[in-house]
Protein backbone atom coordinates (compact mmCIF):
# COMPACT_ATOMS: atom_id res chain seq x y z
CA UNK A 1 0.00 0.00 0.00
CA UNK A 2 1.14 3.35 -0.52
CA UNK A 3 0.07 6.32 2.04
CA UNK A 4 0.20 9.76 -0.31
CA UNK A 5 1.04 12.57 2.71
CA UNK A 6 -0.12 16.15 1.54
CA UNK A 7 0.56 19.02 3.29
CA UNK A 8 1.47 22.55 3.52
CA UNK A 9 1.19 25.85 5.54
CA UNK A 10 -2.28 27.27 6.56
CA UNK A 11 -3.98 28.90 3.97
CA UNK A 12 -2.22 27.19 1.40
CA UNK A 13 -5.11 25.27 -0.72
CA UNK A 14 -4.76 21.89 0.95
CA UNK A 15 -8.51 20.97 1.35
CA UNK A 16 -9.88 21.64 -2.52
CA UNK A 17 -6.53 20.04 -3.99
CA UNK A 18 -7.19 16.77 -1.68
CA UNK A 19 -10.59 16.58 -2.65
CA UNK A 20 -9.63 16.56 -6.24
CA UNK A 21 -6.90 13.67 -6.15
CA UNK A 22 -9.03 11.45 -3.61
CA UNK A 23 -11.70 11.61 -6.11
CA UNK A 24 -9.41 10.62 -8.87
CA UNK A 25 -7.88 8.19 -6.91
CA UNK A 26 -10.96 6.65 -5.70
CA UNK A 27 -10.07 7.05 -1.56
CA UNK A 28 -10.94 8.34 1.20
CA UNK A 29 -8.77 11.44 3.04
CA UNK A 30 -7.10 10.67 6.46
CA UNK A 31 -7.51 13.83 8.16
CA UNK A 32 -3.85 15.21 9.94
CA UNK A 33 -5.22 18.77 11.55
CA UNK A 34 -4.80 18.32 15.10
CA UNK A 35 -7.52 21.18 15.76
CA UNK A 36 -10.27 20.15 12.92
CA UNK A 37 -10.74 16.72 14.92
CA UNK A 38 -12.66 18.52 17.76
CA UNK A 39 -16.65 18.86 16.16
CA UNK A 40 -17.41 21.86 18.62
CA UNK A 41 -15.08 24.23 16.52
CA UNK A 42 -15.60 23.92 12.85
CA UNK A 43 -15.39 27.61 11.76
CA UNK A 44 -11.89 28.53 13.56
CA UNK A 45 -10.58 24.99 12.50
CA UNK A 46 -11.68 25.43 8.75
CA UNK A 47 -12.55 22.12 8.59
CA UNK A 48 -14.10 20.69 5.71
CA UNK A 49 -17.72 21.29 4.96
CA UNK A 50 -20.92 19.09 5.30
CA UNK A 51 -20.91 19.57 1.31
CA UNK A 52 -17.33 18.46 1.35
CA UNK A 53 -17.24 15.20 2.73
CA UNK A 54 -20.10 14.22 1.11
CA UNK A 55 -17.97 14.21 -1.63
CA UNK A 56 -14.88 12.26 0.06
CA UNK A 57 -15.32 10.18 2.94
CA UNK A 58 -13.22 12.19 5.68
CA UNK A 59 -11.57 10.05 8.95
CA UNK A 60 -10.32 12.19 12.14
CA UNK A 61 -12.81 15.27 11.22
CA UNK A 62 -15.02 15.79 14.63
CA UNK A 63 -14.66 12.71 16.43
CA UNK A 64 -13.89 14.24 19.76
CA UNK A 65 -15.44 16.96 21.95
CA UNK A 66 -12.92 20.05 23.45
CA UNK A 67 -13.12 18.58 26.61
CA UNK A 68 -11.42 14.81 25.43
CA UNK A 69 -7.55 14.81 26.36
CA UNK A 70 -6.10 14.06 22.61
CA UNK A 71 -2.76 13.21 21.97
CA UNK A 72 -0.45 12.74 18.86
CA UNK A 73 0.65 9.74 20.27
CA UNK A 74 -2.80 8.59 20.79
CA UNK A 75 -3.57 10.08 16.96
CA UNK A 76 -0.70 7.80 15.36
CA UNK A 77 -2.10 4.39 17.36
CA UNK A 78 -5.68 5.28 15.58
CA UNK A 79 -4.07 5.99 12.40
CA UNK A 80 -2.15 3.07 12.37
CA UNK A 81 -4.94 0.80 13.05
CA UNK A 82 -7.14 2.23 10.60
CA UNK A 83 -4.21 1.24 7.36
CA UNK A 84 -3.92 -2.11 9.03
CA UNK A 85 -7.86 -2.77 8.42
CA UNK A 86 -7.43 -0.34 4.98
CA UNK A 87 -9.72 -1.56 1.58
CA UNK A 88 -7.41 -0.38 -1.92
CA UNK A 89 -3.53 0.21 -1.96
CA UNK A 90 -4.17 4.18 -1.81
CA UNK A 91 -4.54 6.34 1.26
CA UNK A 92 -4.36 9.51 1.40
CA UNK A 93 -3.20 11.63 4.32
CA UNK A 94 -3.93 15.29 4.18
CA UNK A 95 -3.48 18.12 6.52
CA UNK A 96 -0.76 20.64 7.99
CA UNK A 97 -0.41 19.71 11.81
CA UNK A 98 3.39 18.62 11.47
CA UNK A 99 3.50 16.57 14.69
CA UNK A 100 0.55 14.55 13.53
CA UNK A 101 2.36 14.00 10.36
CA UNK A 102 5.33 13.00 11.45
CA UNK A 103 3.31 10.56 13.80
CA UNK A 104 2.35 8.50 10.99
CA UNK A 105 5.09 8.47 9.03
CA UNK A 106 8.16 8.28 11.27
CA UNK A 107 6.30 7.59 14.90
CA UNK A 108 6.02 9.12 18.12
CA UNK A 109 8.88 8.61 20.82
CA UNK A 110 8.96 6.37 23.73
CA UNK A 111 7.65 8.98 26.06
CA UNK A 112 7.06 7.95 29.72
CA UNK A 113 2.81 8.11 30.37
CA UNK A 114 2.57 10.43 32.73
CA UNK A 115 0.83 10.34 36.33
CA UNK A 116 -2.40 11.49 37.46
CA UNK A 117 -1.24 13.65 40.04
CA UNK A 118 1.24 15.54 37.39
CA UNK A 119 -1.01 15.84 35.10
CA UNK A 120 -3.61 17.66 37.32
CA UNK A 121 -1.02 19.49 38.93
CA UNK A 122 0.05 20.98 35.80
CA UNK A 123 -3.59 21.48 34.37
CA UNK A 124 -4.09 23.82 37.80
CA UNK A 125 -0.68 25.84 37.09
CA UNK A 126 -1.68 26.36 33.61
CA UNK A 127 -4.92 27.48 34.88
CA UNK A 128 -4.08 29.88 37.97
CA UNK A 129 -0.32 30.86 36.13
CA UNK A 130 -1.13 31.04 32.79
CA UNK A 131 0.93 29.90 29.29
CA UNK A 132 3.54 32.40 29.68
CA UNK A 133 4.99 31.50 32.81
CA UNK A 134 4.88 27.73 31.81
CA UNK A 135 6.33 28.82 28.57
CA UNK A 136 9.29 30.50 30.20
CA UNK A 137 9.52 27.80 33.22
CA UNK A 138 10.37 25.21 29.89
CA UNK A 139 12.97 27.49 28.38
CA UNK A 140 14.81 26.95 31.81
CA UNK A 141 14.52 23.64 31.81
CA UNK A 142 14.62 22.53 28.24
CA UNK A 143 16.04 25.50 25.99
CA UNK A 144 16.53 22.93 23.15
CA UNK A 145 13.12 21.68 23.16
CA UNK A 146 11.41 25.06 24.01
CA UNK A 147 13.64 26.24 20.95
CA UNK A 148 11.23 24.12 18.69
CA UNK A 149 7.91 23.59 20.49
CA UNK A 150 4.86 26.18 19.27
CA UNK A 151 4.77 28.17 22.48
CA UNK A 152 0.84 29.20 21.24
CA UNK A 153 -0.14 25.52 21.56
CA UNK A 154 -0.36 24.72 25.58
CA UNK A 155 -0.97 20.70 24.99
CA UNK A 156 3.19 20.55 24.14
CA UNK A 157 4.19 23.14 26.51
CA UNK A 158 2.63 21.48 29.44
CA UNK A 159 3.32 18.03 28.25
CA UNK A 160 7.19 18.49 27.54
CA UNK A 161 6.75 19.87 31.39
CA UNK A 162 5.05 17.06 32.54
CA UNK A 163 7.60 14.65 31.43
CA UNK A 164 10.26 17.37 32.76
CA UNK A 165 8.38 17.12 36.58
CA UNK A 166 8.52 13.12 36.51
CA UNK A 167 11.42 11.86 34.77
CA UNK A 168 13.78 14.88 36.05
CA UNK A 169 14.71 14.94 32.63
CA UNK A 170 14.49 17.29 29.92
CA UNK A 171 12.26 16.37 27.21
CA UNK A 172 14.43 16.65 24.17
CA UNK A 173 16.43 13.60 25.82
CA UNK A 174 13.45 11.51 24.98
CA UNK A 175 12.83 12.49 21.62
CA UNK A 176 15.13 10.56 19.74
CA UNK A 177 14.19 11.15 16.31
CA UNK A 178 14.76 7.33 15.45
CA UNK A 179 12.09 6.70 12.72
CA UNK A 180 9.86 3.35 12.72
CA UNK A 181 9.35 1.08 10.03
CA UNK A 182 6.27 1.53 8.27
CA UNK A 183 4.57 -1.44 6.50
CA UNK A 184 3.44 1.13 3.61
CA UNK A 185 5.16 2.93 1.18
CA UNK A 186 5.61 6.48 1.43
CA UNK A 187 5.30 9.74 -0.82
CA UNK A 188 4.90 12.99 0.44
CA UNK A 189 3.74 16.24 -1.51
CA UNK A 190 4.16 19.76 -0.10
CA UNK A 191 2.23 22.89 -1.16
CA UNK A 192 3.21 26.40 -1.73
CA UNK A 193 2.49 29.56 -2.72
CA UNK A 194 6.27 31.29 -1.65
CA UNK A 195 8.99 31.62 -4.19
CA UNK A 196 12.61 32.98 -4.24
CA UNK A 197 12.28 36.83 -4.32
CA UNK A 198 16.00 37.23 -4.32
CA UNK A 199 19.54 36.17 -2.87
CA UNK A 200 21.02 37.82 -0.17
CA UNK A 201 24.37 36.53 1.12
CA UNK A 202 24.00 33.33 -0.45
CA UNK A 203 20.67 32.55 0.85
CA UNK A 204 17.27 32.73 -0.73
CA UNK A 205 14.52 35.31 0.76
CA UNK A 206 11.52 33.72 0.25
CA UNK A 207 8.02 36.15 -0.97
CA UNK A 208 5.17 34.99 1.02
CA UNK A 209 3.02 37.56 -0.52
CA UNK A 210 0.53 34.84 -1.92
CA UNK A 211 -0.18 32.50 0.93
CA UNK A 212 -0.30 35.94 3.57
CA UNK A 213 -3.04 37.45 1.40
CA UNK A 214 -4.97 34.25 1.85
CA UNK A 215 -4.78 33.98 5.38
CA UNK A 216 -5.84 37.56 5.68
CA UNK A 217 -8.71 36.54 3.11
CA UNK A 218 -9.67 33.14 5.10
CA UNK A 219 -9.76 35.12 8.63
CA UNK A 220 -12.68 37.92 7.48
CA UNK A 221 -14.28 34.93 6.06
CA UNK A 222 -14.32 32.77 8.82
CA UNK A 223 -15.44 36.29 10.79
CA UNK A 224 -18.40 36.09 8.25
CA UNK A 225 -19.35 32.66 8.63
CA UNK A 226 -20.09 33.11 12.21
CA UNK A 227 -16.63 32.69 14.35
CA UNK A 228 -17.58 35.53 17.17
CA UNK A 229 -20.65 33.45 17.46
CA UNK A 230 -19.04 30.13 17.57
CA UNK A 231 -15.91 31.73 19.61
CA UNK A 232 -18.78 32.71 22.08
CA UNK A 233 -20.22 29.88 22.59
CA UNK A 234 -17.35 28.53 23.63
CA UNK A 235 -16.47 30.91 26.62
CA UNK A 236 -17.49 28.42 29.21
CA UNK A 237 -14.68 25.90 28.16
CA UNK A 238 -12.24 28.73 27.29
CA UNK A 239 -9.48 26.97 29.43
CA UNK A 240 -9.55 23.51 27.80
CA UNK A 241 -6.51 22.95 25.73
CA UNK A 242 -7.95 22.41 22.45
CA UNK A 243 -9.38 26.32 22.69
CA UNK A 244 -6.37 27.60 23.62
CA UNK A 245 -5.04 28.82 20.14
CA UNK A 246 -5.30 31.03 17.86
CA UNK A 247 -8.51 32.19 16.70
CA UNK A 248 -10.22 32.01 20.14
CA UNK A 249 -7.24 33.19 22.49
CA UNK A 250 -7.89 36.67 20.38
CA UNK A 251 -11.58 36.47 20.41
CA UNK A 252 -11.81 35.58 24.14
CA UNK A 253 -9.56 38.99 24.44
CA UNK A 254 -11.99 40.39 22.56
CA UNK A 255 -14.94 39.05 25.20
CA UNK A 256 -12.91 40.24 27.87
CA UNK A 257 -13.16 43.73 26.79
CA UNK A 258 -9.01 44.01 26.23
CA UNK A 259 -9.52 44.63 22.22
CA UNK A 260 -11.78 45.70 19.86
CA UNK A 261 -13.31 43.21 17.60
CA UNK A 262 -11.00 44.69 14.94
CA UNK A 263 -7.98 44.42 16.90
CA UNK A 264 -8.70 40.81 17.67
CA UNK A 265 -9.35 39.98 13.85
CA UNK A 266 -5.79 41.99 13.06
CA UNK A 267 -4.38 39.54 15.60
CA UNK A 268 -5.93 36.45 14.66
CA UNK A 269 -4.25 37.45 10.66
CA UNK A 270 -0.78 38.36 12.40
CA UNK A 271 -0.66 35.14 14.32
CA UNK A 272 -1.89 32.87 11.49
CA UNK A 273 0.71 34.48 9.42
CA UNK A 274 3.74 33.66 12.43
CA UNK A 275 2.59 29.96 12.51
CA UNK A 276 2.26 29.74 9.12
CA UNK A 277 6.25 30.38 8.59
CA UNK A 278 6.74 27.90 11.52
CA UNK A 279 5.37 25.30 9.29
CA UNK A 280 7.58 26.21 6.44
CA UNK A 281 10.30 26.73 8.30
CA UNK A 282 9.57 22.87 9.92
CA UNK A 283 9.26 21.52 6.46
CA UNK A 284 12.31 22.76 5.44
CA UNK A 285 13.89 20.09 7.46
CA UNK A 286 11.83 17.31 4.92
CA UNK A 287 14.10 16.25 2.55
CA UNK A 288 11.33 13.66 1.13
CA UNK A 289 8.92 16.21 0.44
CA UNK A 290 8.30 17.15 -3.41
CA UNK A 291 6.66 20.64 -3.76
CA UNK A 292 4.15 21.63 -5.89
CA UNK A 293 1.79 24.86 -6.42
CA UNK A 294 -2.07 23.98 -5.10
CA UNK A 295 -2.89 24.82 -8.67
CA UNK A 296 -0.91 22.16 -10.33
CA UNK A 297 -3.52 19.62 -9.71
CA UNK A 298 -2.59 17.68 -12.70
CA UNK A 299 1.11 17.75 -12.30
CA UNK A 300 0.35 16.55 -8.56
CA UNK A 301 -1.55 13.38 -9.21
CA UNK A 302 0.87 12.22 -12.14
CA UNK A 303 3.56 12.50 -10.03
CA UNK A 304 1.78 10.00 -7.54
CA UNK A 305 0.70 7.66 -10.46
CA UNK A 306 4.43 7.68 -11.58
CA UNK A 307 5.67 6.93 -7.98
CA UNK A 308 2.81 4.06 -7.65
CA UNK A 309 4.06 2.84 -11.21
CA UNK A 310 8.06 3.20 -10.28
CA UNK A 311 7.61 1.51 -6.29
Amino acid sequence: MTLIVITGPTGVGKTELCLSIAERLGTDIINADSRQIYREIPIGTAAPTEEQMKRVRHHFVATKSITDYYSAAMYEQEVMALLNEWKGDTALLCGGSMMYIDAVCKGIDDIPTIRDDIRERMKQRLETEGLEALTEELRRLDPQHWELVDKNNPRRIVHALEVCHQTGMPYSTFRTGEKKKRPFDIIKIGLTRSHIAKIKRGQPIYDHSELYERINQRVLTMVDDGLVKEAEKMMCHRKENALNTVGYKEMFSYFDGDITLEEAVRQIQSHTREYARKQLTWYKKDTEMTWFHPNDTEEIYEHIIHYEKTH
